[in-house]
């Protein structure tokens, strides 16, 4: 009989981030300048996946076909705040040798462990959706495969990623790049041939506007889908796949080479992103054309571009389909392990991450009959958004607390900055929901995370510690 579980050691053996690559690619002690940099970059692009996945494009194509430009502002903040909080993503897991699930499940009391884990789950869950239906609308435009069945297809994804592994990490980091390249590659394209109106891009970038409610939905949504729940779990664990000294300066160049890593991978997913909120303003936007379905955006592009623009979008969405579903699937098992701490087989940890996102995407396109994909995409993005602060605020306290970072620790500033953007956040999804789902329903809400907060603090004893699960 084949034996799904592995042999965890016993609670005192050392527990280690995706332990079948961690510390496997080794860095040169020798290499200095652009073969230094080469040595240690990878990760970023990994993350930088996420930045412009079927879920970024159902909120840029809804922006751009709506409120044209204005909303380009909205992709460069999001995007400058994802560099800020990747980087410290970066530093946690170099610092402490743990991914930020397992330092959440360290750091606080075990219920609110568990609280955190089952939201993150839900994020992965909704960002994996967007990534399942993605691929499988690619599919569909590409083959005239059902969505159905295209969604049926990614499971296949699991074996892909199984097969990489064996190859080692570096291989996996290859695959992404190409298929990063080649979305770069077909928005480039289809830019170049929409004929944006480069001054209206301008002041989009730079001038902040905020047409109506409808658009700070979006907005939300491009929030969720730039700075992703997953993505800070998923970076603080794959950086640790390098080789490299434990003293204090061999860390601090680490975490120098993985700021100069996320910076450039990250500035390199803004262009694509806004290229993606360009392509709709110009050419839906600007002729009243607004995209409920990515379908009816291929079909347009066609019409409007030309076959070989409607072929490059198909491509594009393909690409970002399966990249996105490796790095998710990825993020699952780090924070099933890095949380609950249990040690399965990988297809069976990769497996069952698959069918979480797999079986809500089969009940939707059954649902929907495969119609409003942009609005399905959309609403993913701002579950993920309201997800968020969940990650966020625990990275923050815990990348500033000296008794795990030591001299690694946050700067006060940069502490304050972090708090900011995570309360900033907060007060958004509050607003929303309370024009969502009223004050009511609201206040019943915060009322019951705070009395169990509250619990959690002065009512809970732990006890001694021990494995979570059996």
């Amino acid at each position: 009989m084949v034996r799904w579980w592995e042999e965890s050691g016993g609670e005192g053996a050392e527990h280690k981030s995706l332990p079948e690559v961690h510390r496997s690619v080794p860095v040169p002690k020798d290499s200095k300048g652009l073969r230094r940099f080469l040595a240690f970059a990878g990760p970023g692009f990994l993350v930088s996946v996420g930045y412009m996945d079927p879920g970024n494009w159902g909120t840029d194509l809804a922006a751009g076909s709506k409120f044209g430009y204005t909303l380009l502002w909205v992709i460069l903040l999001s995007n400058l705040i994802a560099q800020f909080l990747q980087v410290l993503c970066a530093k946690l897991g170099l610092v402490t040798g743990k991914d930020l699930a397992m330092a959440c499940r360290d750091y606080y009391k075990k219920p609110a462990g568990i609280v955190l884990w089952l939201l993150c789950e839900v994020a992965i869950i909704a960002c994996d959706l967007a990534e399942v239906l993605g691929s499988a609308i690619a599919l569909n435009l590409l083959l005239g495969i059902p969505l159905l069945i295209g969604v049926l297809i990614t499971a296949a994804d699991v074996l892909l990623l199984l097969a990489l592994m064996r190859f080692g990490f570096r291989k996996i980091e290859a695959i992404i790049l190409t298929l990063v390249a080649t979305i770069a590659g077909c928005f480039l394209l289809q830019v170049t041939m929409a004929g944006a109106d480069w001054g209206a891009v301008g002041r989009g970038l730079v001038v902040p506007e905020m047409p109506n409610k409808e658009a700070l939905l979006i907005s939300l949504g491009i929030l969720g889908a730039t700075v992703m729940p997953h993505n800070l779990y998923l970076h603080s664990s794959i950086v640790q796949t390098r080789k490299t000294g434990s003293d204090p300066q061999s860390t601090r160049d680490a975490i120098r080479q993985n700021r100069f890593d996320t910076v450039f991978s990250l500035s390199a997913a803004f262009f694509v992103n806004a290229g993606i909120l360009i392509l709709a303003a110009a050419v839906f936007g600007s002729r009243g054309h607004v995209v409920e379905e990515l379908q009816q955006g291929h079909m347009m592009l066609g019409s409007l571009l030309g076959g070989a623009s409607a072929t490059a979008f198909a491509v594009a969405l393909l690409a970002s389909g399966q990249s996105s579903t490796i790095t998710a699937t990825l993020a699952g098992q780090i924070v099933m392990e890095g949380f609950l701490r249990i040690r399965i087989k990988p297809w069976v940890r990769r497996l069952s991450t698959r069918l979480l996102a797999i079986i809500p995407a089969l009940i939707l396109i059954q649902a929907s009959g495969g119609k409003g994909t942009v609005d399905l995409l959309v609403l993913s993005q701002v579950v993920l958004s309201l997800q968020l602060p969940f990650a966020v605020f625990p990275l923050v306290m815990i990348t500033g607390d000296r008794t795990k970072m030591g001299e690694f620790a946050n700067a006060r500033w940069v502490t304050w900055l972090g708090m900011v953007v995570a309360f900033a956040i907060s007060s958004l999804n509050l607003w929303l929901l309370a024009n969502v789902i009223g004050l009511m329903w609201l206040g019943l809400i915060a009322t019951i995370f705070v009395g169990f907060a509250a619990w959690v603090m002065f009512g809970y004893r732990e006890p001694k510690r021990g494995a979570w699960v059996p």
